[in-house]
């Protein structure tokens, strides 16, 4: 237990409380006027606006590409199922310039989209999409393994009791994933908040439009407004803990109501 927290405190908890330590060069004044100026609400609001619907996206179409990986046997599944381990290994910028070059005006799916006056690349969708991307393997690799232990004679007896496919599907399977489809929202809810490299080649960058709070960050750094970046900082720490806390008491709370299979 020592060397777990010690362990924890070297990598985690002494450079968040430097974090902490760093805003208090600021007034209460001065921290409460950064984050309420204009620029940092829109950034705040587009970071976890979005990682919010992306993460609630992932969770839906992750469920869908778990059920068909693991209930199907297609050809090239175990290729499917590779793929979805690319946004893990591919550097993030690399995935930003792809997006980019894919959802540009005159990108393979930019261009039809354009005719139909829908544009992705430097707007918000861009971001969403982005963030959606580097979103999806962390539902589908947490759900996945809890399906595949998922007896599939619980089904059968259900379907025997007189259960027709939707009332097995919301009454008996759903119950057994609840608690790992809140941990893979949570986890891709998380890495969409804290994404930077993909993202910033397709939002654009425009304060109060397609500006996120990492970026911003960032600037302030460049601009040697070190007391100002802390401050946002802190206040995506404190939001993301929250949620994070808050999902996780939700998962702890299904796993008491899911019955024992």
């Amino acid at each position: 237990m020592g060397l777990t927290l010690t362990w924890l405190s070297v990598i985690i908890l002494i450079p968040l409380a430097g974090l902490f330590l760093r805003t208090l060069e600021l007034s209460p004044g001065q921290f409460w006027e950064i984050l309420t100026s204009r620029r940092t609400l829109n950034a705040l609001r587009i970071s976890f606006g979005l990682s919010f619907a992306a993460a609630f996206v992932n969770l839906v179409m992750g469920t869908i590409i778990v059920w068909a990986l693991v209930r199907y046997r297609f050809p090239g599944r175990r290729l499917f199922d590779a793929i979805v381990d690319i946004p893990f290994a591919l550097p993030t910028a690399v995935a930003g310039v792809a997006l980019t070059q894919l959802f540009a005006q005159k990108g393979w799916l930019g261009a039809p989209l354009a005719e139909l006056g829908i544009k992705v690349a430097f707007t918000p969708i861009g971001i969403f999409i982005a963030m959606v991307f580097i979103g999806i393997p962390f539902v589908v690799r947490t759900v996945q393994p809890v399906l595949i232990d998922l007896d599939p004679e619980i089904e059968e007896a259900a379907a025997s009791l007189g259960a027709n496919r939707w009332h097995t599907v919301f009454r008996v399977i759903l119950p057994s994933l609840i608690p790992a489809l809140l941990t893979g929202f949570a986890l891709a809810f998380a890495r969409a908040v804290g994404e930077y490299g993909s993202v910033i080649f397709i939002a654009g960058n425009l304060p109060n439009v397609s500006e996120i709070a990492p970026l911003l960050i960032v600037i302030r750094l460049s601009e040697f407004r070190y007391a100002d970046a802390t401050a946002i900082a802190v206040v995506m720490l404190l939001a993301a803990f929250v949620i994070i806390f808050a999902v996780n008491r939700l998962q702890r709370w299904a796993q008491t109501r899911v019955p024992a299979h």
